[in-house]
């Protein structure tokens, strides 16, 4: 009996550092998106930033009391706000990034974002994601942030 218990006990070791490496590299790679956006954002290449949302109508964005639905609407959104006449992207920072694994494709994220503007001003606040792993990696389906300038 010794055999199939040391047998099954290393199986679900197995089974448990493979899951602990995927999730490390989940949280990486949700990392990365979050970083590549930051890094797009410092670019002013709003586009490129919004490769890390879930291009679909059905991507949601919270920001105080709007919401907006839809990839395009949010695009439209981040360039009336930041790239209008009089108006500037700044450059972003975020911080304090907490990834919770919500299964092996669903991520909740939550963490902070501060902008500094030319004029000295520092709007910042608080942001939670929701992302989904789709074959062509992982995507962020739903944004809730809420700052104050």
């Amino acid at each position: 009996m010794r055999v199939p218990s040391a047998l099954a006990t290393s199986l679900i070791l197995l089974f448990a550092v493979s899951h602990l490496h995927s999730a490390e590299s989940d949280r990486a790679a949700i990392r990365k998106v979050i970083g590549d956006q930051q890094d797009a954002w410092n670019r002013g290449d709003l586009e490129a930033f919004m490769s890390g949302y879930w291009n679909s109508p059905e991507l949601t964005f919270f920001s105080g009391a709007h919401e907006s639905r839809g990839w395009q609407a949010a695009l439209d959104r981040y360039k009336r706000t930041y790239q209008g006449a009089g108006h500037e992207m700044g450059k972003l920072d975020f911080a304090n990034l907490r990834i919770e694994m919500l299964g092996h494709d669903a991520a909740f994220v939550r963490g902070e974002f501060h902008l500094t503007m030319s004029n000295g001003k520092t709007p910042h606040g608080l942001f939670t994601l929701i992302l989904r792993k789709f074959p062509d990696g992982w995507k962020i389906i739903h944004d809730h942030s809420a700052g104050e300038d």
